[in-house]
């Protein structure tokens, strides 16, 4: 039954990026249509918001890119990233131990969603994730995060 509901889980988290892939998608158009209409759009104007939820009011993980500061990601990421980045010098981390980090009990079900958030900042290069050890993806992403 465990494995039955790990599978469902999986499919789940690979349509809801699918899903999050799409809205990214939709932001970029939406940039262009702006521009196209109005001139160019100053990039803080668009770019995705801490405060910004996707359809059924889930969060918005924009993938990482040069120039993009960790303050574009919700609050419970750029906490967990700060995490990673204050956690960097002690090496990488367990799920377990970023939940008892972030002040979370270590009970199974908050281990798993710290889990599952961490591994969305793999999927979306803020992060970087070795047998289940997780830590900040690179400097530029440490520096990012502590401004």
């Amino acid at each position: 039954m465990i494995e039955r509901l790990r599978e469902e889980a999986d499919r789940i988290l690979a349509e809801l990026d699918e899903a999050e892939a799409g809205l990214e998608r939709l932001v970029i158009a939406r940039e262009t249509v702006a521009e196209i209409l109005n001139g160019p759009v100053p990039r803080a104007e668009t770019a995705v918001t801490a405060t910004d939820a996707g359809p059924m009011g889930l969060m918005v993980v924009p993938r990482r890119r040069e120039g993009l500061s960790a303050r574009v990601l919700p609050e419970e990421y750029q906490r967990l990233l700060a995490v990673l980045v204050a956690g960097a010098a002690g090496g990488p981390m367990r799920a377990r131990d970023l939940t008892v980090a972030l002040g979370r009990e270590a009970v199974p079900a908050k281990i798993e969603c710290v889990r599952s958030m961490a591994k969305r900042l793999v999927s979306r290069g803020w992060a970087v994730a070795d047998q289940g050890l997780f830590t900040v993806a690179g400097t530029s992403v440490a520096a990012t995060a502590a401004g």
